[in-house]
C-alpha cells in the first residue's frame, strides 16, 4: 500500500471516503450472519469508521487494522476514548474498552494476530485498492483468518473510467476470482445508491451499485 498517499490525504483532511453516519449495508445485512454476540470482529482498513461502534454496541469485540496513525488517533479522540497504546509486533496496538485498533500494514498481520477472529467486515478495505493488490489482499485473508470464519463484504460497482478511485470499482467477477477458492461467497444485496453518493454523481459517474456478499473461510486446501 502507498503509505505516503494516504498519509497526504489524512494530513490534508481530503477523507470524502468517511462517512458520517453507519454505513446503511452493515446495519441491514449484518444481522442475517447471525454472528453471537461477544464474538470477535475484524475489521481491515477501518479508518475511523463509525462503524467500529455500531459493531460494539452490538455486543461485539472489535479488532481493526489501519495503516495511518491520525486515522487511529481521531476515532478515540473523536469518541472520548483514552486508548492504552502499547507495541505489539510491528503494530502500535491502541486498545479502549471492546475496540482495539493496531496502527500499521495489514500485510503484516499474522495468523496468530487474527487467531480470535470470529467474523470479519470489510466495507472500506478492497474497494482502497488498486487492482494489483486486491488479489494480494484476498489472499493475505484467505491464509491468515481462521477457518470457518464468517464475513460482511461490501463492494462498490461503476464505470471506473468515469472517476479515479480510491474508492475503486470492483466488479462482481473479480470478487469471485479473489475469493470463491477459499470462502463460499453469497451475494446478498445489490443497491442503487448513485442518488445518496453526490461525490460520484458530480464528476459524471453514471451509475453506482453497492454489492453486499456474506462469505465463510472454508480454509485452505
Amino acid at each position: 500500500m502507498d503509505e505516503g498517499f494516504w498519509q497526504a490525504r489524512w494530513e490534508r483532511n481530503q477523507i470524502g471516503f468517511h462517512r458520517q453516519d453507519v454505513n446503511p449495508g452493515l446495519i441491514k445485512h449484518w444481522p442475517t450472519l447471525q454472528v453471537a454476540q461477544g464474538s470477535c470482529v475484524f475489521v481491515p482498513l477501518s479508518g475511523k469508521s463509525l462503524d467500529l461502534c455500531w459493531l460494539a454496541e452490538q455486543g461485539y469485540s472489535v479488532l481493526a487494522v489501519e495503516l495511518i496513525e491520525k486515522a487511529v488517533v481521531d476515532f478515540f479522540a473523536e469518541h472520548q476514548l483514552k486508548p492504552d497504546i502499547t507495541q505489539h509486533g510491528p503494530f502500535i496496538r491502541y486498545s479502549s474498552g471492546a475496540i482495539t485498533i493496531l496502527c500499521g500494514d495489514f500485510f503484516a498481520l499474522t495468523a496468530e494476530d487474527l487467531a480470535s477472529v470470529d467474523a470479519f467486515y470489510d466495507r472500506a478495505a478492497l474497494v482502497a485498492l488498486p487492482e494489483d493488490l486486491r488479489c494480494r489482499y484476498a489472499a493475505h485473508l484467505s491464509q491468515h483468518l481462521p477457518k470457518n470464519c464468517t464475513g460482511l463484504l461490501l463492494t462498490l460497482y461503476y464505470p471506473q473510467a468515469e472517476m479515479k478511485g480510491p474508492p475503486f470499482s470492483v466488479p462482481p467477477k473479480q470478487v469471485e476470482q479473489f475469493f470463491a477458492d477459499t470462502f463460499t461467497l453469497e451475494r446478498i444485496g445489490e443497491h442503487d445508491v448513485l442518488g445518496q453518493e453526490w461525490r460520484y454523481k458530480d464528476v459524471g459517474v453514471t451509475y453506482l451499485y453497492e454489492y453486499a456478499y456474506s462469505v465463510k473461510h472454508r480454509g485452505l486446501s
